[in-house]
């Protein structure tokens, strides 16, 4: 039975034609990738010569963790690979199981292991979300080669993932997919789908479509078929009919559909970009209204606290050093109270961010000298700067002519701290407000021949 639309109507329902009943798996499930050549996307993973491509074809798999948001196919990619290695594929929802799981899993891989076969791929889906004891469990089984392990997170695994099980695995990149990569997942959908290849569809425009989902595939193929099924469901469709697709269509039918927010990936993504966008925008009362959305939807309020230890250094910085002061106590006092309390302190962090000046020069100082790190590579640090603990190392001139910044008037003396080979970098500007007007005068008094701290 479908819902059929009818403007002067009631709603009603009708029988639809078997020809165009969709089946209950959702088109992102039909359409999942078995083999690498068929895995769209991560081209810097499983491409030619990539590192995930040439474990596969050597056949020798160490445990790693996948970081990247949702739906761009970290477990899609698990799949993969453990198919493609013929190895006993076992996965765990980190949501659903507990350190018994764990333990019942390791043990199932310890009875199905025979000599010289493969280790199984245990695959971990938001391990992030495992406690310590959860992930403490797990290290003897990767240690001794009982399971090779493959996580699936969202989150910065430096964060959530204990040490010792991270330092034990690589952790790989995962990006939101591209346009390119999204509009073949479109065309693939429409040749390869047993169902949907049934029906003429015309995708005239796809803006729209690209734009709701993100870089996330599974968003955008269940777009595509909330679409198609609502434009078939009329009970006088027929095959010979033509689906055209257009921006306006897609946009009509998903705000009949639109979800509600999803932690687990669905609209995480877009509604923590609103909220930083506010912050740096200095709008308290738009900043306050996403971190609400947050803790409707049952955010980590731990993943929030993170994100305002950021804000404060990217954002603000040295406009109001207090900031990541601020942001670092909400962090702590966060993990030490829990909601609902701690809802205020977000909010209270929230809105002194907010409030507070804005400056993204240190943000800007350390990726410009990261660049040109990575241009000039590892020079020579300067002899008069080396430290010489050793009297052969003084022999060779090791801290010869430093001098000592505290031994001359205000505790300055113009001294050369850079590589010889490198010409005087200049990589912080300060910004304007007032702390760094301060700190611009004085440094433009002190380097005058040699930088240039003055307004450009």
């Amino acid at each position: 039975m479908v819902y059929i639309r009818d403007k002067e109507k009631k709603p009603k329902f009708a029988s639809m034609s078997p020809a165009f009943q969709f089946p209950n798996q959702p088109l992102a499930d039909r359409m999942r990738p078995v083999t690498l050549e068929d895995y769209i996307g991560q081209e810097h993973l499983v491409g030619p010569n990539a590192v995930i491509r040439k474990m596969v074809l050597s056949g020798s798999l160490s445990s790693f963790i996948l970081w990247g948001p949702p739906g761009v196919g970290k477990t899609t990619l698990a799949a993969i690979i453990s198919k493609q290695l013929d190895r006993p594929f076992y996965g765990l929802s980190a949501i659903q199981s507990g350190v018994k799981d764990v333990r019942e899993t390791i043990e199932k891989a310890k009875k199905n292991q025979f000599f010289n076969q493969p280790n199984p791929v245990l695959f971990i889906d938001e391990i992030h979300r495992f406690s310590k004891s959860q992930q403490d469990s797990l290290l003897g089984a990767v240690e001794q080669g009982i399971v090779t392990l493959i996580g699936a997170t969202t989150e910065n695994p430096s964060f959530e993932v204990i040490s010792p099980l991270l330092s034990r695995c690589q952790v790989y990149i995962l990006n939101s997919l591209s346009k390119e990569d999204l509009e073949s997942l479109l065309l693939r959908a429409l040749e390869k789908d047993p169902y949907l290849k049934k029906l003429k569809i015309s995708i005239l425009e796809n803006k729209a479509m690209l734009q709701y989902s993100g870089g996330d595939a599974r968003k955008l193929l269940n777009t595509l078929e909330v679409v198609v099924k609502s434009e078939s469901s009329d009970e006088n469709f027929s095959l010979e009919q033509v689906i055209e697709i257009t921006d306006a269509m897609v946009t009509d039918r998903l705000q009949e559909n639109m979800a509600i927010y999803d932690k687990n990936g669905e609209m995480h993504y877009d509604i923590i970009s609103a909220f930083i966008k506010s912050v740096r925008g200095s709008d308290p009362d738009a900043a306050v209204y996403w971190l609400a959305r947050m803790l409707a939807g049952g955010e980590d309020i731990k993943f929030i606290a993170r994100r305002l230890v950021i804000l404060a250094s990217e954002d603000i910085g040295l406009a109001n050093p207090n900031a990541l002061l601020m942001a670092t106590n909400c962090f702590q006092a966060v993990n030490m109270i829990g909601m609902p309390e701690s809802r205020i302190i977000l909010s209270e962090t929230t809105i002194y961010l907010a409030a507070s000046p804005k400056s993204n020069s240190a943000y800007a100082a350390i990726n410009e000298a990261l660049q040109t790190v990575q241009k000039t590579g590892n020079l020579a640090v300067p002899l008069h700067l080396r430290n010489a603990p050793t009297s052969l190392m003084k022999d060779l001139g090791y801290g010869e002519n430093y001098q000592y910044a505290h031994n001359y008037k205000d505790h300055f003396v113009r001294e050369n701290y850079i590589p010889e080979n490198l010409e005087t970098p200049q990589f912080y500007q300060p910004g304007e407000n007032p702390r760094e007007e301060e700190m611009r005068a004085r440094l433009d008094k002190m380097w005058k021949e040699m930088k240039n701290y003055g307004k450009k």
